[in-house]
C-alpha cells in the first residue's frame, strides 16, 4: 500500500539505524511530542533498537491524557444532573475523574454517546429537538476544524440544543513550557505530523529560533520515525537548530488554509489547563463570542470544584517527559488499564499505555 508499506520497510529501517549509529557521538535526549509517535516507538520496538546515546523523552501530546480532572467532572455532572445526550470519542470514557469515569456514569444509566464525529452530534441534537445534545470536544489542533465545523452547521442549521463542552489545547505553547521546565533535559524535538497537516510549520521557527534546538516533523510509522531521529542527530552532531520536514508527503509549509480560515472563524486562543502539568498561557481555543450560546460551560453554568489528582500518580511528570511509565511506584499495580490512576494508562496515546501493552519492550527498556 503506498505511502505504508515503504514506511515498514525493515531495510530502510535498518538503513537509518545503521546511520544513526554511525553519525551518533555523545548523548542526546530526543523528546517525541505526541502519542502516536511514542506507542510507535515502543510497540516497534525502536527504543530498544537505538544506540544508548540516543534517549527519547514522551512528551505531552496525549490531548486526553492533558483534560483537566475537573472537566471530566464536568462532563459527568452535565450527563447525570442535566440529563443531557453526551456524546464523546471512545477513548475519553475510561479516563478517571475525581471520583469516577463517564463509562461508570454510562454504566449507571446516563445517556453518554461514543460517536466518530462532532458532526453526528449535530445531526442527533437535529433529530431530538426536546433533549440537549453536547459534543466533549477534546483534542489538539487536529481534531479542532471538525469541532468548529460542527459549531457552524448547528448555528446554519439554527439548533439551540447543541453546545460543546471543549478542552481543545495546542501544541507549540505547550512544548515551550516543557522547555521552560526547570527540570527539562530535551536537546531536540520530533514534532507530531497531524499537527502541522492543519496548522503548518510557521508556529515552530520562533521556537527554534529562541531555543536553538532542532525540530524535525514526522509521520508516525517507523521509518518516520527513525529518519526524523537520524535528522535530528545530525543536527546535534553539527551544532545546528533547523525545523526540518520529514513528514512532506502530507505536511505542507503553510498547512490547510481552509482549516486555518474554519479554526478562527469559530476560536480565539486562550489560556488552558493541562492535567498534570498546569495553566500554560495561550494553550487552547474556545469559542469566540459570537457562538458563546454553544459553549456548554456558559449554557449550563457550570460550577465544579477542582480537584488535586492522586499524589501516588506521577502522570504529570510523565507528560513533561521528566519521568518514564515504568519509574512509577503504581505502574502495572496499583494503576492498569483496568482500574487507572492517571489517564496516560488509559488513553490510545498515553504513554503508561504503551509501556503496559507492549510488555516485551518493557522489560528490555528496563
Amino acid at each position: 500500500m503506498k505511502f505504508l508499506s515503504e514506511y515498514r520497510d525493515a531495510d530502510l529501517a535498518k538503513k537509518y539505524l545503521d546511520e544513526i549509529r554511525a553519525t551518533v557521538t555523545q548523548p542526546w535526549n530526543i523528546m517525541e511530542v505526541c502519542g502516536g509517535q511514542t506507542h510507535s516507538l515502543v510497540k516497534n520496538g525502536i527504543m530498544t533498537l537505538l544506540p544508548d546515546e540516543v534517549q527519547m523523552i514522551h512528551g505531552p501530546g496525549c490531548p486526553v491524557c492533558v483534560t483537566p480532572l475537573n472537566l471530566i467532572d464536568k462532563a459527568i455532572y452535565l450527563a447525570e444532573e442535566k440529563d443531557v445526550i453526551l456524546c464523546s470519542f471512545g477513548d475519553m470514557l475510561r479516563v478517571p475523574g475525581s471520583k469516577k469515569s463517564l463509562l461508570q456514569t454510562k454504566a449507571a444509566g446516563a445517556d453518554i454517546r461514543i460517536l466518530y464525529s462532532p458532526l453526528e452530534a449535530v445531526q442527533l441534537a437535529s433529530e431530538n429537538p426536546d433533549r440537549e445534545v453536547v459534543f466533549f470536544a477534546v483534542g489538539f489542533e487536529t481534531t479542532a476544524p471538525a469541532n468548529a465545523l460542527s459549531i457552524d452547521k448547528a448555528d446554519d442549521l439554527g439548533l439551540t440544543n447543541y453546545s460543546i463542552l471543549a478542552s481543545q489545547v495546542l501544541v507549540p505553547p505547550a512544548m515551550e513550557a516543557v522547555i521552560e521546565d526547570e527540570e527539562s533535559k530535551i536537546d531536540a524535538f520530533l514534532a507530531a505530523g497531524h499537527v502541522c497537516t492543519i496548522m503548518g510549520m510557521e508556529e515552530y521557527y520562533p521556537l527554534v529560533a529562541h531555543y536553538k534546538i532542532p525540530m524535525v516533523v514526522t509521520g508516525f510509522e517507523p521509518v518516520d520515525l527513525l529518519q526524523g531521529i537520524l535528522l535530528t542527530v545530525q543536527q546535534l552532531e553539527k551544532g545546528e537548530a533547523l525545523l526540518q520536514n520529514q513528514y512532506s508527503r502530507v505536511v505542507k509549509p503553510e498547512g490547510n488554509r481552509k482549516a486555518q480560515e474554519l479554526l478562527h472563524k469559530i476560536f480565539e486562543v486562550t489560556d488552558r489547563e493541562w492535567r498534570g502539568i498546569g495553566n500554560i498561557p495561550k494553550s487552547g481555543f474556545e469559542l469566540r463570542s459570537k457562538y458563546a450560546s454553544f459553549d456548554a460551560n456558559l449554557k449550563f453554568s457550570i460550577d465544579i470544584p477542582k480537584v488535586e489528582e492522586p499524589k501516588e500518580c506521577i502522570a504529570g511528570l510523565v507528560l513533561k517527559g521528566i519521568k518514564k511509565p515504568m519509574e512509577c511506584s503504581q505502574f502495572g499495580k496499583k494503576c492498569t488499564p483496568q482500574n487507572p490512576m492517571g489517564a496516560p494508562m488509559v488513553s490510545s496515546e498515553g504513554a503508561c499505555a504503551a509501556y503496559y501493552h507492549f510488555s516485551g519492550a518493557i522489560e528490555t527498556i528496563s
